[in-house]
């Protein structure tokens, strides 16, 4: 539906007047996850395959770094962004061609890649060990960018099939499957990874992620796909702008970008900046620090699981907003742990709460805004949209890791934090001013 036709805030229609097809279904008619189509189930279970495969590889990457390769702080660091690039510069050329070809296709080839790409990295390390030429850095950050435009290429792609495999009022709870898939492999993936480097090296680690990600080109193989006409092919910058013109003119999908950006600026700084802020003053341990850190990991997976439950219970509207406004008590955790008479003596009580709610909160978020880009995207162009929302919020990364590093460096980390929280206010301000925590329910 055109933005020019959206109605006016004030004038939504209440929800017991919304003709069937635009409502949230109501609570006991809510799609069970067992009942979502066979198709889209298969998609999930490659979901979950193709998100662990990736984390399991990025807890795998600097450990290898550091204790074969002998790396230090730099080198990692460098290792890190090497492995984001793709996210920015290969998101929107995966959205025209998600949006030019067969979804199910694109994803086999980039999951393929992917995979062959994790299984060569323990043949070069061990044909190292044995006196041929070693994986060096610069191979390991190659390989690590390589196999990242995988990720790249489900993310935008399987948002985009979603719509296609489910029916309309199905999609929250598809979404919410996809986004709980995603949770579990990020809360348990990294410790798996470890795991394995430190029972049998990375070589075996790798090797687990490459037979993760073959799993996944085997679900995504037998995946059945609408047939849909082929688009009039153009230039691959024309149909960029095309994409970038719909968002920018949508006033429901504007703030949704705008908002993601402020949030990641936001939430870079403090990653950025809490653990200098957590040791020095907060007085954690690296344990301490690490178990704070995996109450993220913890509460995505909560909101996840919550996500069904709290969907039946408030608008729309209000579900998208949670993640924005859930972000600023987060924050306040955060600061109140240092301002608290006897902050040592808290631990990490506070930031364990903080975190824990910067994971409850986004998740909502994402199952939210990505329901609403696919109600009101035409499915010719979900997979451009897709890729300029996650263009946007990995463009935003690097500039707020830069800004929470200066901040640090010049204020002091306690600063840096503060600075993130106002970040935090700015970016729920920004959804709060606009129409969407008003929508009733799922527009047209």
């Amino acid at each position: 539906m055109s933005n020019d036709r959206l109605p006016a805030p004030d004038r939504l229609p209440a929800p017991d007047r919304l003709p069937a097809p635009d409502r949230l279904p109501a609570p006991d008619r809510l799609p069970a996850p067992d009942r979502l189509p066979a198709p889209f189930r298969r998609l999930a279970w490659a979901n979950l395959a193709a998100q662990a495969a990736e984390q399991v590889s990025l807890a795998a990457a600097p450990l290898l770094a550091v204790l074969e390769l002998g790396a230090g702080p730099g080198e990692t660091g460098l290792l890190a962004a090497v492995q984001t690039l793709p996210f920015l510069l290969f998101s929107l050329p995966a959205g025209v061609l998600a949006d030019r070809m067969k979804r199910r296709r694109l994803m086999v080839a980039a999951e393929a890649v992917r995979a062959l790409t994790l299984a060569a990295l323990p043949l070069l390390l061990w044909a190292g060990l044995a006196g041929r030429p070693a994986l060096g850095l610069a191979v390991l950050a190659a390989a690590g960018a390589l196999a990242a435009t995988g990720t790249v290429v489900f993310s935008v792609a399987a948002p985009a099939l979603v719509p296609a495999l489910v029916a309309r009022e199905a999609l929250p709870a598809a979404n919410t499957r996809l986004e709980l898939a995603r949770s579990l492999a990020f809360a348990s993936g990294p410790a798996l990874g470890g795991a394995a480097v430190a029972a049998a090296g990375a070589g075996p680690a790798f090797v687990l992620a490459a037979a993760l990600s073959v799993l996944a080109v085997l679900l995504l193989a037998g995946l059945p796909e609408p047939r849909t006409a082929a688009p009039a092919r153009r230039r691959m910058l024309a149909e960029a702008a095309e994409g970038f013109g719909f968002v920018r003119r949508h006033r429901l999908l504007r703030p949704i970008v705008a908002t993601a950006v402020v949030w990641n600026i936001a939430w870079f700084v403090l990653q950025a900046a809490y653990v200098p802020f957590a040791v020095g003053r907060l007085g954690l341990d690296a344990a301490g620090v690490g178990l704070t850190l995996a109450a993220y990991g913890v509460g995505m997976v909560a909101g996840a699981l919550a996500a069904p439950a709290i969907a039946r219970r408030i608008p729309f509207g209000a579900l998208i907003a949670c993640g924005p406004l859930l972000s600023i008590p987060a924050a306040a955790a955060l600061l109140a742990s240092a301002a608290a008479p006897g902050a040592l003596a808290w631990g990490p009580a506070l930031p364990l709460l903080g975190f824990f709610l910067f994971g409850f909160g986004p998740i909502l978020w994402t199952i939210g805004q990505t329901t609403l880009r696919q109600a009101v995207t035409p499915d010719a162009m979900l997979g451009r949209v897709s890729a300029l929302v996650m263009m946007a919020t990995a463009g935003a990364r690097p500039v707020g890791a830069a800004i929470g590093g200066l901040a640090g460096a010049t204020l002091g980390p306690e600063a840096a934090v503060l600075l993130a929280a106002l970040g935090f206010v700015a970016q729920a301000a920004i959804i709060l001013a606009s129409p969407v925590p008003r929508l009733a329910a799922v527009p047209a």
